[in-house]
């Protein structure tokens, strides 16, 4: 199954390649038409663009359908709910595919103190969040289900221990409210003698989300410790719904781009500086779209600039 980025990206290609062959067409006319003046060495430019184009294209077509994957789920457990306020029927399919990372080491004491604090914000699952399906239940009556899926080793502990179990059901919950604008409803039940409601379908899943990094002008490299940078974050505009996301931060010492590692999450975003130089590991209140996110990193003042346009806001705690 194709995504729709596939498609696009199939699309741009075949405009492209149409655009080469209409280029070495052209360039095979002038060489037997003795009406047109061009020389060897326009015929021979014109044939390195259009290996250069040619390459160029191909590369880009093989980087944008690398990003993400098409992944099989294995059903896990139904969740029975409803929306808030018409009271519609809403079933939560979570499911378990190695695909997905884990979450963080947790005890069940971590967890109890976790859920016991004032701002458990600072530990998350990892999910993939599907779109949803209208399906129909045992009563024949219309009904929305979403997919949800989680690692498989994290799922199975959550299935030997029902304060996990209960957990991540609410860790689902926020993140559709979040990703969909719902409102659910808390009073959840789990089904017993369903594991999925519909069938089980595929869901791309990212691979990696590391947007280009360019190099304005050159400094004098240093040595720095590793640290955790200093950085700032700032939006745009500031009143209002916010359009883009700005992190701004310091990197003294970092004499290349070439020695940065970035990744922009839907609310994530991770800075390694190598050697061991720096590394960032931040949350934000906001989904940003990670496709159009772009850095910029500055050699001048050391600064690396990363604009992430919003799409909406996370305020949710997990």
């Amino acid at each position: 199954m194709q995504t729709s980025r596939q498609h696009d990206a199939e699309d741009k290609t075949a405009c492209l390649l149409l655009f080469l062959l209409r280029l070495k067409t052209l360039s095979s006319l002038r060489m037997t038409d003795s009406s047109l003046l061009n020389s060897e060495m326009e015929l021979q430019q014109q044939e390195e663009l259009y290996q250069q184009l040619l390459l160029q294209t191909m590369g880009k077509l093989q980087t944008e359908t690398q990003d993400s994957k098409v992944i099989r789920p294995q059903p896990g457990i139904c969740v029975k709910t409803s929306s808030e306020p018409g009271k519609e029927k809403v079933f939560i399919n979570i499911c378990q595919s190695n695909s997905v990372p884990p979450p963080p080491e947790l005890t069940r004491e971590e967890l109890v103190q976790l859920l016991q604090s004032e701002d458990p914000s600072g530990y998350r699952v990892p999910m993939s969040l599907g779109e949803p399906h209208t399906e129909v239940d045992n009563n024949s009556q219309g009904c929305t289900a979403y997919d949800v899926i989680i690692n498989q080793d994290f799922f199975q502990r959550c299935q030997k221990d029902p304060l996990f179990q209960q957990f991540v059901i609410l860790v689902s919950l926020e993140g559709l409210e979040n990703k969909y604008s719902l409102e659910l409803n808390r009073d959840w039940k789990v089904l017993k003698n369903r594991k999925f409601l519909g069938s089980v379908g595929e869901q791309n899943i990212r691979t990696k989300s590391r947007p280009v990094i360019q190099e304005l002008e050159p400094q004098e490299n240093s040595t720095a410790c590793a640290k955790r940078p200093e950085f700032s974050l700032f939006l745009e505009p500031l009143t209002g719904h916010p359009d883009y996301l700005i992190a701004e931060i310091k990197l003294p010492g970092v004499s290349s781009s070439r020695s940065l590692v970035l990744d922009v999450g839907e609310d994530q975003l991770v800075l390694t500086a190598l050697p061991s130089l720096y590394h960032l590991d931040v949350f934000h209140a906001f989904f940003v779209d990670q496709e159009n996110s772009v850095a910029q990193y500055n050699k001048s003042t050391q600064v690396l600039t990363v604009t992430m346009p919003v799409v909406s806001s996370a305020s949710s705690s997990y």
